[in-house]
This record gives structure tokens, C-alpha cells and sequence, in this order.
């Protein structure tokens, strides 16, 4: 999830030197013997550069609260959910879930997190036991670089101050822009398409849930870029605030996720100061693993608000 003030990556918490291990400590939710009709977790957050609640780290809290309510071959392959209030990073996470369905094949949950007493974000997953039936995908566009082919984020980001480097070092997902990032400089020429690669720095438990929860971890980063690239926009640009509202994934076929993946995105619109953005995730062997849609807030001070694109352009 976006702040207002702009783009924000996770950080280690104090005396963790490896962000992975930060991002497990988060997923590893602590259950409360003080269950009436819903099931009580509380999770703790990762610590943020402005003090709030990076919304990937909620969305997979989420699903591994809604997931520990359910048998192990029952797993999850949609969520929709939206984010009410900045979460306070300093603050623990309590996660309610009501176990709204369970039927041969699907099972229903909805999760709230809170804090202070109050909903930050709130949730309403599907799940089901896998079984054989019709398939197909879309393919995953040819000609992209392989992620060993692209820099590194941080030396795209040489220009940064070591400080803000040193926030982008400690995400737990590696970042490998197919174009050039826009943290700092606009997309040029402007495009409603990006591609990025993307992957833990190390490598995780073999946990299904893990990786499921950490995909859903990795799709709010970046996301919500093809609205900013369309109109010509960096995360730098002065006065800029975008905010998440919204977040949609469908996961439809298991993936390691300290593997390579590739995010394939684009905005087909934004009016009314909101942009909507699409993602396909693919592993590197061209399976598609998910699919996301996000839709944020935007507010473009006036003298930098942008034409769009005309027909989108290349990732």
C-alpha cells in the first residue's frame, strides 16, 4: 500500500539484519484463546520509515489468519479487500475472522484487522480443495530480459542519499525494473505498462502458506505505478499523494516466491483523482501464477497534472 506522501518500502525491524526474516516474524501470527464467534490473531509489523502499516504486510497477515482456520488442502484462490485507515507500524495487528462458509468444495472467510480498536482493513477470502477441471492462461509476453539481464534497484537508485538507499536494501523483495524505476525520474516516454521482476532476497520455508502469503505480500509492490508512468509522474514529484483503496488477487497456481517472478502491469484508467491498476504474475518457467487489481487515490498538484497516454505503450 501506497502513504500519501508517496512511495514506501518495508524495513527491518531493529537488530534484524535480514529483512526475510523480518517479513516471517510478521507472518508468524500469535491465536487468542478468547474466540466467541470469530478467530482471534495478533500480529506485529515490520518497522516503516513514516510510521505506517505497509498495506502488503496486512494483505498476507490476512491470508495466513483466514488460512489457519482452514485444513491444509483447503487453500485459498481469491481475496478483495480494502484498506480504511493508515495502520501505525508501532503498533500491533489484531486479526478477527469469521468463518462466514464452509461447503464440499469452498470454504468463506472475512478478516478485519484493527487496531486501537478501530478497522484498518478488511477482507473477504475464498478457498478450495484443488481439483482437475478445465485450464488455460494468458501467455507470458515474449521478449523480456531476464531478471540477470537488469540492474539491481539499488544501482538504479545511486542517486539516492545513502538513508533512502539503505530503506530500499532492507525490503524483503528484490526489484528488477524491466524499464527504468520512476522513484525519482518519470517514465519517458510516458506508458500505462511496466514489468518488473521480482523475489525474496532469500530463501523462504517450504510452507505453501508462506509463499502464499508472501505473493500476496510482493503484489502491492509497484502496483500502483502504470498510473503514475501514464501521466508522467514520479514518486518524487513534489506535492504527489497517492493512497491504495482497494486491493483484488486471484491465485491461480502455486509458486515459490523466492524464485523469480514476473509482474506484467498495466492501467487501463484513472479518472476522478483514482487510478486502477492490473497485474499478471508469472514464474519464470511462463506459468501464470496470479492475477491483481488495485485501485488508489491520486492527487496531482496542478501544475504537474499530466495528459495520459494514448493506447498504452510497452513495458
Amino acid at each position: 500500500m501506497a502513504d500519501e506522501s508517496g512511495a514506501r518500502v518495508p524495513e527491518t525491524l531493529p537488530g534484524e539484519a535480514d529483512p526475510v526474516a523480518a517479513m516471517l516474524r510478521v507472518l508468524d501470527l500469535s491465536s487468542s484463546e478468547a474466540r466467541t464467534t470469530e478467530d482471534i490473531f495478533t500480529g506485529a509489523s515490520q518497522v516503516m520509515p513514516q510510521g505506517r502499516v505497509f498495506g502488503g504486510q496486512v494483505l498476507a497477515q490476512a491470508t495466513v489468519a483466514a488460512i489457519r482456520t482452514l485444513p491444509p488442502e483447503r487453500v485459498p484462490h481469491s481475496m478483495h479487500g480494502y484498506f480504511l485507515r493508515p495502520g501505525d507500524s508501532s503498533r500491533n495487528i489484531t486479526f478477527s475472522v469469521d468463518r462466514i462458509h464452509d461447503g464440499r468444495s469452498f470454504s468463506t472467510r472475512r478478516t478485519q484487522a484493527f487496531q486501537n480498536g478501530m478497522p484498518i482493513f478488511s477482507m473477504i477470502a475464498s478457498f478450495e480443495d484443488e481439483d482437475p477441471g478445465i485450464e488455460h492462461a494468458e501467455p507470458m509476453p515474449a521478449g523480456i530480459p531476464q531478471p540477470e539481464e537488469l540492474p539491481g534497484l539499488e544501482q538504479q537508485l545511486s542517486g539516492l542519499h545513502p538513508t533512502s538507499r539503505r530503506i530500499f536494501a532492507a525490503s524483503p523483495i528484490e526489484l528488477r525494473h524491466v524499464t527504468s524505476p520512476i522513484y525519482l525520474e518519470p517514465s519517458s516516454p510516458a506508458s500505462s505498462r511496466q514489468a518488473v521482476w521480482a523475489r525474496t532476497r532469500s530463501p523462504l520455508p517450504d510452507d505453501p502458506t508462506i509463499h502464499r502469503a508472501a505473493l500476496a505480500f510482493l503484489s502491492d509492490l509497484t502496483i500502483q505505478e502504470p498510473v503514475l508512468r501514464a501521466h508522467g509522474l514520479a514518486w518524487a514529484t513534489p506535492g504527489l499523494k497517492v493512497a491504495s483503496l482497494d486491493h483484488a488477487m486471484w491465485w491461480h497456481r502455486f509458486a515459490r516466491v523466492d524464485d523469480w517472478l514476473l509482474y506484467v502491469q498495466e492501467s487501463p484508467s484513472a479518472r476522478g483523482g483514482r487510478g486502477l491498476s492490473t497485474g499478471r504474475i508469472y514464474d519464470r518457467a511462463g506459468s501464470l501464477v496470479a492475477s491483481v487489481a488495485q485501485e488508489i487515490m491520486v492527487r496531482v498538484p496542478a501544475d504537474e497534472d499530466r495528459a495520459p497516454v494514448s493506447g498504452g505503450g510497452s513495458s
